[in-house]
């Protein structure tokens, strides 16, 4: 029996069609609390804008579960007297797949559409070098000049996402822009509703926690480890499925989508806790996957492990094709076996547990 209902599956294909680019994460925060209040029993906002929601309140033992609800986005850098658009990026967005992308640039007089645009190949001699470059793409609004662009509401510093929505790809992946990371405030909305509707009584503090910027640099998980001050910490992320064309394993490690989520060997991973999540793993019969990172593990992980004097994190990451592009695709059992690890692990956690290195 799926983990995942109708009703999970439709907040989920809302929370991926709305637009929340980092440092304007608003929308899509809202959507989650809204989704997750009737299993939570407070919630709470930072100043920079990351949501976390609170399971049994004042036990003094704080367990975070985590993930980050920013996307990649651009944004409008410099407008050409002919009225073309050129950007920055705002996170890490791909300039090569750029060309022939939708967009929508968000204004205060609301959304106004518009495309990348791109020389025709009828266009370009067969001696051209011309390939997509953070210099030379640029997007058309279908405006005759750069006055027409400042009337539509269009200036320096407006954000710019891709239009491209979500769907299911052979009733076995989710597919759209910003799996990367969503998927993971998915994740543990699902656990907090699992536990709710299971009556689970934990003997903790359980922080759900859905960070912001972390796209620029972990900012949010900084901001909001230093807030809560966990005494334990998981995050999940996403990761990079090494079986699709070109794609070296021997660099990028050996993770396929469809075989289980993955857990990350590094400095910055607790051994004891992840230990733990092995054990349970291999107890509740979940298929993982294994990876290295030689120094730090590029996600949230760091920015918890880090603070407050060091606090024991791990991560557990969803298997992702297609990283930081239009269709990111995620295999539905990976989304389960995640939900499933996190709520499985938590559910060994003791109230004042001690992962005390020796």
């Amino acid at each position: 029996m799926s983990l995942i209902t109708a009703n999970s599956e439709k907040f989920l294909k809302n929370y991926l069609n709305n637009a929340s680019p980092t440092g304007f994460e608003a929308s899509g925060q809202k959507l989650w609390l809204d989704y997750l209040k009737p299993y939570i029993d407070e919630w709470h906002l930072d100043n920079y804008g990351t949501a976390y929601a609170v399971i049994n309140p004042g036990t003094g033992y704080k367990v975070v579960i985590e993930g980050h609800a920013d996307e990649i986005s651009w944004f409008v850098n410099f407008v050409t007297d002919e009225g073309f658009i050129h950007v920055i990026r705002n996170g890490g967005s791909d300039h090569q797949i750029a060309p022939s992308k939708r967009v929508n640039i968000h204004t205060k007089k609301g959304i106004v559409k518009g495309v990348f645009g791109w020389p025709a190949i009828h266009t370009r001699n067969s001696e051209s070098k011309l390939t997509p470059k953070l210099t030379n793409i640029f997007i058309d609004v279908g405006a005759k000049d750069k006055k027409e662009v400042a009337k539509m509401g269009i200036q320096v510093g407006c954000v710019i996402t891709y239009e491209d929505e979500f769907m299911v790809l052979n009733d076995r992946y989710y597919v759209g822009r910003a799996l990367d990371n969503r998927m993971g405030g998915f994740c543990i909305a699902e656990v907090a509703r699992l536990l709710k509707e299971n009556k689970v009584k934990l003997p903790f503090s359980l922080y759900v926690v859905n960070s912001v910027q972390e796209e620029i640099g972990l900012r949010g998980a900084q901001m909001i480890a230093d807030t809560i001050q966990p005494d334990v910490a998981i995050v999940t992320d996403v990761t990079h499925d090494s079986n699709t064309p070109h794609i070296e394993k021997k660099r990028i490690g050996d993770v396929k989508c469809g075989e289980g989520p993955t857990v990350t060997f590094a400095p910055a991973v607790h051994n004891k806790l992840l230990q733990m999540i092995l054990d349970t793993a291999e107890k509740k019969k979940i298929p993982l996957q294994r990876e290295a990172a030689s120094r730090s593990t590029g996600t949230d992980t760091d920015a918890f492990a880090y603070s407050n004097g060091g606090v024991p994190s791990a991560l557990i990451s969803l298997p992702l094709r297609y990283m930081h592009t239009t269709v990111e695709m995620a295999h539905k059992s990976d989304v389960e076996n995640v939900i499933k690890l996190i709520y499985e692990t938590l559910r060994k956690i003791k109230k004042g547990q001690s992962f005390k290195y020796f």
